[in-house]
């Protein structure tokens, strides 16, 4: 983005407030563009001195339309359900992923915003099927076929926004320029949904096998690799650049696929642990994944517990999916910057992480016990079948 031309330019960010809203904001900021944060919840850090923070809600149109007054650009980034016991309010997650994504389309056509970019997910085509190097070509995933309900509602929430693409703004201002970007597995130092909870299974001795074929392959994305799609993506909905990517998705990856446990091999040793040399087969794994989500319905309004896996993350973490990125870098010009793990270690490691001598807590023996019985229970169940399957 040219900070000429962008000088004068207010760029809305909803998710704002989150860890890769707030750094796009930052990065834009000091492009020279003026940046409006929109969460329901604070930032983690102070805001720079220059840009605005708005608290409010997307699921409050009256709200969105407030806060979009005099916006050039909204990167649409709120969501919820992506992980952990989050994937089972279903309530909350179509609230905010259609509902929220409708509101926002509905106040850039009211507010006249030309350009919308959404911050998409590999979820919309992916459910658990083998995918390799797969592109933009592939269609959505059937709805029905969805493991979870956030991937179910980012499917449908996308295709609003492309379908909204061109779509006439009040006032007969010209028309709204939309495009959605499918993110990989974001990391990077500061992280706070996915490696915070990595890190806590490390610690609590939680991490002692991997699962699925040793050769299966996902991908990742490093915050700072998405920071620079979307700015191409919002640039390249401009006339200059031909609107070349309106109505258009686009996967967006760090472009080099890997074992999700390997992916974080640096991450654990670095942090001074061992790694797991046990491997299940993920059909254990689901079953597990079934039984801890099972047990938090039941028990889960009395004691909201992080439940160890979900079945969408052993989908995702043990299935084969990774894309292209031929039409983000041809389209966008895209280029995926190497990055290794070395940065989040250190980041961790100023927090007080890294292994050192820890007393367990009855917490933590509770529900490592707990872990253990649904284990037992899967194995047992499991094996049965395991044995009568010809081989």
């Amino acid at each position: 983005m040219d900070p000429e031309k962008s000088a004068k330019e207010t760029v809305l960010i909803t998710g704002g407030g989150g860890y890769f809203g707030f750094r796009l904001g930052c990065t834009l900021h000091r492009m020279g563009v003026d940046i409006i944060l929109f969460d329901v919840q604070n930032p983690p850090q102070e805001v720079p001195k220059g840009m605005r923070f708005i608290q409010g809600n997307i699921c409050c149109l009256s709200e969105v339309e407030e806060a979009f007054q005099g916006v050039s650009c909204v990167f649409h980034i709120a969501s919820y359900g992506m992980s952990g016991r989050e994937q089972l309010d279903r309530k909350l997650i179509e609230d905010v992923n259609v509902k929220g994504t409708e509101n926002v389309i509905r106040a850039c056509r009211r507010r006249a915003v030309p350009r919308m970019v959404y911050t998409s997910t590999y979820n919309v085509v992916f459910g658990g099927q083998v995918i390799e190097n797969g592109d933009e070509s592939l269609p959505y995933l059937p709805l029905h076929l969805h493991p979870d309900h956030y991937s179910r509602t980012k499917s449908v929430a996308e295709k609003k926004v492309l379908e909204a693409n061109s779509s006439a703004l009040d006032g007969g201002e010209g028309v709204l320029r939309t495009c959605a970007l499918r993110s990989a597995g974001i990391y990077g130092p500061g992280e706070r949904r996915n490696l915070p909870r990595v890190v806590s299974y490390i610690e609590k001795g939680l991490f002692k096998f991997v699962y699925g074929d040793p050769r299966s392959l996902v991908e990742f994305v490093h915050v700072d690799n998405l920071v620079q799609a979307h700015i191409l993506a919002s640039e390249a909905l401009k006339a200059d650049k031909e609107h070349v990517a309106s109505g258009q998705p686009y996967f967006i990856s760090d472009g080099r696929p890997v074992n999700n446990f390997e992916f974080f091999r640096p991450l654990v040793e670095g942090l001074g642990y061992p790694f797991p040399t046990l491997r299940l087969p993920l059909l254990l794994i689901y079953s597990l994944a079934f039984l801890t989500e099972m047990v938090y319905f039941l028990v889960g309004r009395l004691y909201n517990f992080q439940p160890f896996l979900t079945r969408t993350e052993v989908y995702k973490t043990g299935v084969t999916h990774y894309f292209s990125l031929e039409k983000a870098r041809r389209e966008l010009g895209y280029e995926a910057q190497v990055f290794d793990f070395r940065e989040v270690v250190e980041w961790f490691k100023a927090q007080g992480h890294g292994r050192k001598l820890k007393v367990c807590s009855l917490k933590d023996l509770f529900w490592n016990g707990v872990l253990v019985l649904l284990l037992a229970t899967v194995v047992l169940a499991w094996l049965p079948t395991a044995l009568a399957l010809p081989f």
